[in-house]
Formats: C-alpha cells, structure tokens, sequence
C-alpha cells in the first residue's frame, strides 16, 4: 500500500496504534519494528497530525514559552511560602 493512499484510509485508532507502537518500538503482536516501518510510520504520524489535528496536539510541540522561564507569580510564590520551613524564637 502506498503511503498516499493509507493516510487517506487512516483512522484516530490507526493513528494511536502507530504512536503506541513508535514509542514502544514494536507492533502490538510483539515484533520490533524495522527501521523502515518506523520510518514510514513517523512519516504517517506526522502527515496524519498536520492534517487533522491542531498544533497543540501534534509529535514535538512545543509551547512558545516554556513556563520555567517566566517571572514566577504571586499564586507560585504563596505556594513556596508554604512549603518553606521558618523557625520561630
């Protein structure tokens, strides 16, 4: 099957079984994946997720801004507050 016509054919569920089987580096039988079915199938992930899925959700998003680069607030400073050990006389 060529790769056009199986991203025509691919399903939400076809999707999650290709990210199971990438991360876990085997199909669902058990067999390792070769290293030309891990590359199609990225391929068919990545192609799948541009098509149908928004940014946020795609393979290696990544935010503009991370949250541990900014000013932390007055919520997170309450939070450390707490949790800081003070020693009263």
């Amino acid at each position: 099957m060529q790769l056009d016509a199986f991203l025509e054919q691919m399903t939400p569920a076809i999707h999650q079984a290709l990210k199971l089987a990438l991360e876990l580096g085997k199909w669902p039988d058990g067999r390792a994946m070769t290293e030309q079915e891990r590359d199609a199938s990225l391929q068919a992930v990545i192609v799948y997720e541009h098509k149908n899925l928004p940014a946020s959700e795609r393979v290696g998003f990544m935010p503009a801004k991370c949250q541990s680069n900014g000013s932390p607030s007055e919520e997170d400073n309450s939070a450390e507050d707490q949790t800081i050990l003070r020693f009263r006389d």
